[in-house]
């Protein structure tokens, strides 16, 4: 006998659509337009981190619609959100399933602050009452360590992360990701909305990047973490399309370090880039991360109706 049933109870199922419900009426109220792009597409993201799921003679199942979304708002469209789905490679386990619900928008003309600002007053309807509170990447992560991550040798971050259990032959980047996921997250108060801002500059993915009054680079870039999950993932949204080309270039070179193929780079996010990306910030939140935390569970298949060990 197969284990046909869901995972999710009717409860949870309920709860998830009146998620869907209020996030929809949170951004009409905003005037901000829904949009639906391909979830099935030629390109990929080239992300060291992130692994698309190839479809032989289609290209790749999206791992978020950012590109599309991009190309959208250079064409003009405003104001943007999507709720869709997204699919990651051997993103499996306790808090991750491969195919997932991802609510991702784009505000043109909004700072990094304003679009904080934004997440948070859609989390003031979707957690009643919960504070909030911002910190500065580095500050936080040299309070739990006690090491600077942008001054502080590989060797000493490197041996702190072993310290703490990660696997050897880590660099340092890998090093403060770790420390970050394993330590300093789980510092955080869990029944506070914590706003982290101002990554490391290698950490900049699709963001812009500035110098602190250090001269260290900085990402233009912000996380918020709740009941020890990381809800939404912000940027100050690169625009330039030359930064843009490098830094796909960067992360083929990166991907071939790790042995992992490389990524063509998709020319349509390019073209749209040169004709020109308005200023925006945009932000992304995975829909399941959302129902754990309003339902205080560590376990996606809670909120999941046929995790893939079940679909």
């Amino acid at each position: 006998m197969s284990n046909w049933q869901p995972t999710a109870s009717i409860e949870a199922i309920k709860a998830r659509a009146e998620l869907l419900r209020s996030v929809r009426a949170f951004f009409d109220a905003r005037k901000v337009l829904e949009v639906d792009t391909p979830q099935l597409a030629r390109h990929g993201v080239s992300d060291l981190h992130i692994q698309c799921i190839p479809v032989a003679g289609y290209g790749y199942l999206q791992s978020s619609p950012e590109y599309h979304m991009k190309r959208l708002l250079a064409s003009g469209s405003g104001p943007i959100y999507q709720i869709c789905k997204a699919f990651r490679d051997g993103e499996a386990g306790g808090r991750h399933n491969p195919e997932f619900t991802m609510l991702e928008w784009y505000r043109p003309g909004f700072s990094l602050q304003d679009l904080v600002d934004e997440c948070l007053a859609l989390f003031a309807k979707l957690f009643s009452g919960a504070p909030s509170q911002t910190y500065s990447f580095r500050r936080l992560f040299l309070q739990v360590t006690r090491l600077d991550p942008l001054t502080a040798s590989d060797a000493e971050l490197v041996a702190c992360a072993e310290r703490h259990g990660a696997p050897q032959g880590l660099g340092k980047t890998a090093a403060v990701d770790y420390l970050m996921a394993t330590k300093v997250e789980a510092a955080l108060p869990a029944e506070q909305l914590s706003v982290v801002t101002d990554f490391p500059g290698w950490a900049a993915a699709l963001a812009q990047t500035h110098e602190d009054k250090d001269g260290a680079l900085l990402a233009r870039r912000f996380e918020i973490y709740y009941r020890g999950l990381e809800l939404a993932n912000g940027y100050q949204e690169l625009t330039d399309p030359d930064e843009q080309r490098q830094r796909f270039e960067q992360d083929n070179s990166l991907r071939k370090q790790h042995g992992l193929p490389p990524m063509v780079a998709d020319s349509f996010l390019l073209d749209a880039m040169d004709a020109g990306l308005p200023a925006c910030s945009g932000v992304a939140m995975g829909m399941e991360r959302l129902m754990m935390a309003q339902h205080d569970t560590s376990r996606i298949e809670d909120v999941l109706t046929f995790p893939c060990h079940r679909a």
